[in-house]
């Protein structure tokens, strides 16, 4: 036996040579052990990268095979050929032209002819052969972006995982289905948003609700005393999840896709993509949120995103804008004063440039003065009796369908609470939760049942008042009069706000003079 060297056999294999017979794992072993057989050399130990791409070279038995040459393990390197080494072309250079002679290791790329112990014109030609193997993975990287772009085009889905309230068909792998658990969260992300909730505040109150959020459905533990996987925790909802659920046009039944891109084909850095590159292709699959609501929400979400989450509650968060620089006003508390002020944020954050002024202001007085005048403007436009007119024999289909929206959400979370209220019961029963944590935990459960039993029972009545044309007279008025502002109202009659530095106030309203 040849014992001047200590072999190490390299073997890699990549998705995209999976479909080449004499690539395979146990071809490229047979020519390696039979090669080191016919020369009689001592095999130290075998490198297998199975699945990975000689792209780049973050391998796992690569990693291996050069600690074990810096160790003094192995002196000699044997693959089928040199694109098994790597298809870097820089890379493999590197390594075939420095780091092997710098470390005394002897390489061998059989079917290729080359052995850098020897001098001979196939190991002169090496250079034009990286860049040959590093061309086909371009080609290959290429062919296989083509292929996919053409299939999103078609509507086909070609992603890994599914969108939060979806899950592969059974039937067809790139075609999505309703995921009713997950269906029914997005369902009242969205009728929380519909009511001028911030993201933040929508992500409070799930994970006050106990909600699993979409990772955690991604993070499961084998439970060995109901012997079945399980999630291992509920998880904690974060504003950016929410924002990405409200702003994803696939819940209207459209596939969205393309929206991220490689660098390159020898990198895994991601970026993302310009809205303009996305692929989308309408009535793809089922819906989860109607057409109209989606597109309703959107309108809303400009006005509660940058909200401050404050432990006061200002009416016109997220509405006020400088009529100077246009930029954000928002409110802020002085503990001295014990009064709420305005304040640009554009002067705040580069009030030594001079760019703007304070544009400050008694939030409490601006707030009444803002109201009355919508008041007065919705008293002066909108015309009671071409209102009156224009109702006609109607049965306030709209306002039914609202309250048909509110009673099926509040029985959604009565649903989703009871659930919880059973997962609570079962926790207690495992140990989990000790007797007196259950009955603290589920008072409260229960409490929030009956509240919205309560509520669910006063938009039923109001649902049969509604529905009577001698109740016409009652809806204008109570429009008009505006005697109850609250966020939801203002954010649908209200587009913007801007304050000026004379002290001009300009409402821009969502409907049209009528």
């Amino acid at each position: 036996m040849n014992t001047s060297f200590n072999v190490g056999i390299y073997i890699r294999l990549s998705r995209d040579d999976g479909n080449i017979e004499s690539d395979s794992i146990v071809s490229q072993r047979s020519l390696l052990n039979q090669y080191v057989k016919e020369n009689n050399y001592n095999i130290i130990d075998e490198y297998v990268d199975d699945g990975y791409t000689g792209t780049n070279f973050d391998r796992p038995a690569f990693k291996r095979m050069i600690k074990d040459i810096e160790i003094g393990k192995i002196n000699m390197i044997i693959t089928k050929d040199m694109s098994r080494l790597g298809r870097d072309y820089i890379g493999t250079g590197e390594l075939i032209e420095k780091y092997f002679p710098n470390n005394n290791v002897r390489y061998i790329a059989i079917n290729d002819g080359i052995d850098t112990f020897i001098d001979n014109t196939n190991n002169d030609i090496a250079p034009f052969k990286a860049i040959m193997n590093d061309m086909y993975a371009k080609d290959i990287s290429k062919k296989v972006k083509t292929s996919l772009h053409s299939r999103m085009k078609d509507g086909l889905y070609v992603s890994g995982r599914c969108p939060f309230g979806y899950m592969k068909d059974p039937n067809n792998k790139n075609h999505l289905v309703i995921n009713e658990e997950q269906a029914s969260t997005v369902k009242l992300i969205f009728d929380l948003a519909l009511k001028g909730n911030t993201y933040y505040s929508i992500a409070q109150e799930l994970t006050k609700r106990r909600i699993k959020t979409p990772s955690s459905y991604y993070n499961y533990v084998w439970n060995k005393k109901i012997n079945k996987c399980i999630s291992k925790e509920l998880g904690v909802w974060v504003d950016t999840t929410v924002k990405a659920i409200l702003t994803n046009q696939i819940y209207v039944g459209d596939t969205v896709q393309s929206k991220t891109k490689k660098i390159n084909y020898k990198l895994k850095k991601i970026i993302k993509n310009n809205p303009n590159d996305y692929i989308i292709v309408e009535n793809t699959h089922e819906a989860i949120i109607d057409r109209d609501t989606f597109n309703y929400v959107q309108t809303l979400l400009p006005k509660n995103v940058k909200r401050p989450e404050k432990k006061r509650f200002y009416l016109l968060d997220g509405l006020l804008y400088c009529g100077d620089c246009k930029h954000r006003i928002t409110v802020r508390y002085q503990n001295k004063t014990g009064k709420s002020y305005t304040t640009c944020d554009y002067y705040r954050t580069y009030s030594k440039y001079h760019v703007c002024t304070t544009h400050t202001n008694n939030y409490e007085i601006l707030e009444k003065i803002i109201l009355d005048n919508i008041r007065d403007i919705c008293n002066k436009y909108l015309d009671k009796n071409k209102i009156k007119n224009s109702l006609g024999n109607i049965t306030f289909e709209d306002n039914n369908l609202k309250i048909k929206k509110q009673i099926e959400s509040l029985e959604l979370t009565n649903k989703k609470v009871t659930e919880n209220l059973d997962k609570t019961y079962i926790d207690m029963l495992k140990g989990i939760l000790d007797e007196s944590q259950y009955i603290r935990v589920s008072k409260t459960l229960k409490e929030e049942i009956e509240n919205n039993k309560l509520k669910i029972n006063n938009l039923k009545k109001e649902q049969i008042n509604s529905s009577k044309i001698d109740n016409t007279e009652k809806y204008i008025n109570d429009f008009l009069s505006l005697d109850n502002m609250t966020r939801e109202l203002i954010i649908n009659l209200v587009e913007k706000i801007y304050i000026y530095k004379d002290k001009k106030v300009d409402i821009v309203f969502t409907f049209k003079n009528c």
